[in-house]
């Protein structure tokens, strides 16, 4: 998070504030509203700081909202590693040597055992991806 404070022009930013009335979005109406008038001030060649203040703070609110209405669940240990294997066209038998042996893949694939921390960071580092995907 930047600690840099940005030089605004009060009374503009005010006046900017008044006729938007920004505010924690609580209905689809209101964040209707609010992305409208994001999607104008996008629309402009060249914003004020002000205007640019107002597009970053319309933005919080919007994800936000989102976030709160719609949150993304996270997936699976078993549901990461299906995926990233169908991605990589690879099969059960390409992570034999990770797992050490074709019984525990196959376990692990078919969700009778859980993987293990050491498993997930062969895992990682197999795919290369984040370790978290496998925890």
């Amino acid at each position: 998070m930047s600690t840099t404070t940005i030089e605004l022009n009060e009374r503009t930013y005010a006046q900017l504030l008044g006729r938007t009335l920004p505010h924690v979005i609580r209905t689809a109406e209101e964040c209707e509203r609010l992305t409208k008038e994001l999607m104008r001030l996008d629309e402009q060649k060249r914003l004020s700081r002000e205007e640019k203040e107002l597009a970053e703070l319309l933005t919080v609110l919007i994800e936000d909202y989102e976030e709160r209405r719609y949150p993304i669940e996270r997936a699976s240990p078993q549901h990461s590693l299906k995926h990233l294997m169908e991605a990589r066209k690879l099969t059960q038998k390409d992570l034999w040597k990770v797992f050490g042996s074709k019984g525990i893949t196959s376990e692990v694939f078919h969700g009778k055992r859980s993987i293990s921390k050491a498993q997930a960071r062969k895992l990682a580092e197999f795919f290369h991806v984040n370790v978290e995907l496998f925890i």
